[in-house]
């Protein structure tokens, strides 16, 4: 009897192959997508001939297109659990190269550019694996010695703040990742072990404790958005605009620190009220079980501990040490830090098999990969002059207050829409160039510098694409076991936006 695969027709060969397991609604929807941009891109073109020909600038079939592209890669990126987004934004990106929306020499140098933000990845996500034994110790502690979950998710807010103040976000958000993948991992191990049988609620035990994990992860997650807007440490774009500013680490902190103080306590305030009032998936406790096989984790973990785990852990925690007092002072690009990490740790630790090693990169090469598609997104937003006509019109208002308070909306919704270190980097050098010819004074140039950090550090946390630290999230291997969707991180977060935001917006009216 023949083969059912290789008797179907080829192209319903091609089809299955396509895409993997993702639904056959999905593939057909990218496939369409595919065919789409250049009928649209073409046809407008053929109706605006005079537009299409005009000097310096795209024609109306190329804006368009661009858009149309834009909608549909951030469509893959909602729909993540279904397909990782590289394989569809991936074809995108490659459609738009061949439509030339873009340029693979624009596409390198956007890599170029934000190279510091690939070596992190690829980096320092794989120097916090080899720590994993040493978070799962500290945190673990943490969890079963604070019995209030308000309290618990204000110490995972809290302490993410503060980390990413002087380290980053994406450092902390890996530690995060990595805290919450051990606990999921111990409980999943210990409900393994029990009869089902003689606990029925075992199921929805697990269920319970994804949300409670899921809401803890959400608000480290905004933590490490409240903490990064401080420092100039804290996010990619916060270096770059310190240095069009001129800044050192204490100016950037004093000229930001009349609204991100206020707008900190606000967030942590926020947190409390979400988990009192159990609003937008949030106020969901750790079942008392399943806090029970926590605590069982802790006791035997300490009870059956030798020497030589002993050992592991002091070398885990002054690498640590060494990588929080290295990242505060930035004594080299974050990537090299962690580079250093993975060596210190694994040459003392007696981590020397390439298998070992190899595992370490497995969280980090496919969001890796990804964030360079993205950034080929982003080349062709820049190709297409997408968003100068915001640009344009903010700068010509007439009172300063009104120019600061249009340079916060518009970075912080076209960061939500595409990527908060790129709309960063065109906003800050247009002040810079206004700067430099002299047609706007030194104060003002610092109170923009100031609105274009606080939208694209606060109101990006509106949607995952534009956070690096919660796109990353969204595409972990944690994010499908404990069920967070893009649509539903979107949910979660969006209290925090509305408030952080609201709370920006008025502290450059009324502080600056």
């Amino acid at each position: 009897m023949p083969n059912s695969a290789t008797s179907q027709p080829w192209h319903r060969q091609v089809l299955t192959a396509f895409l993997g397991d993702s639904p056959l609604w999905y593939k057909r929807l990218i496939l369409l997508f595919l065919l789409l941009n250049p009928l649209v891109l073409w046809g407008v073109d053929a109706l605006f001939p005079a537009a299409a020909s005009a000097a310096n600038a795209p024609s109306v079939g190329m804006t368009i297109t661009a858009w149309l592209l834009l909608l549909e890669f951030i469509f893959t990126l909602t729909m993540a659990l279904r397909c990782y987004p590289l394989q569809p934004g991936g074809l995108l990106a490659l459609e738009a190269v061949l439509l030339g929306l873009t340029t693979t020499t624009h596409i390198y140098q956007e890599v170029l550019q934000n190279f510091e933000v690939v070596l992190l990845l690829v980096f320092m996500v794989a120097g916090i694996y080899f720590m994993r034994d040493l978070l799962l110790f500290l945190f673990s502690r943490l969890l079963v010695s604070v019995p209030s979950h308000t309290h618990l998710s204000l110490l995972f807010c809290g302490v993410s703040a503060i980390l990413s103040a002087f380290l980053d976000a994406l450092t902390v958000m890996a530690v995060l990742i990595g805290v919450g993948t051990g606990f999921h991992r111990v409980h999943t191990q210990a409900s393994a072990a029990v009869d089902e049988d003689s606990h029925p609620d075992a199921h929805h035990d697990l269920e319970q404790f994804s949300a409670a994990l899921r809401g803890l992860l959400m608000h480290g997650a905004v933590g490490t958005a409240l903490g990064g807007v401080c420092t100039l440490v804290g996010e990619p774009q916060n270096l770059l605009i310190a240095t069009r500013m001129d800044w050192h680490f204490m100016d950037f902190f004093l000229q930001m620190a009349p609204v991100t103080m206020p707008v900190l306590m606000l967030g942590l305030l926020c947190c409390v009220l979400l988990e009192r009032t159990a609003r937008f998936g949030y106020g969901i406790t750790i079942p008392e079980r399943v806090r029970a096989q926590l605590c069982d984790y802790v006791v035997k973990e300490q009870a059956t501990r030798t020497p030589r785990h002993t050992y592991g852990l002091v070398v885990q925690a002054l690498g640590g040490l060494l990588l929080v007092v290295a990242l505060a002072l930035h004594i080299a690009p974050i990537g090299l830090i962690g580079l250093s990490l993975i060596v210190l740790l694994t040459a003392f630790n007696g981590v020397t098999s390439e298998h070992d090693l190899g595992a370490a990169f497995t969280e980090a090469l496919p969001f890796t990969a990804l964030l360079v598609v993205f950034f080929a997104v982003v080349a062709v937003i820049s190709d297409q002059q997408l968003f100068s006509a915001v640009i344009a019109g903010a700068l010509a208002l007439d009172s300063a207050s009104a120019q600061r308070i249009a340079f916060f909306l518009g970075s912080g919704i076209l960061s939500i829409v595409s990527d908060n270190v790129f709309v960063a980097t065109i906003y800050i050098n247009e002040i810079s160039a206004h700067l430099s010819a002299g047609t706007i004074s030194r104060e003002l140039a610092e109170q923009m510098a100031v609105a274009i950090n606080l939208g694209t550090n606060l109101a990006s946390m509106g949607t995952p694409n534009g956070q690096a630290a919660f796109l990353f999230l969204l595409t972990s291997s944690l994010a499908p076991l404990i069920r967070l969707s893009y649509g539903r991180m979107v949910w979660m977060a969006l209290p925090y936006t509305v408030i952080a935001g609201a709370g920006g917006l008025a502290g450059l009216y009324f502080f600056l």
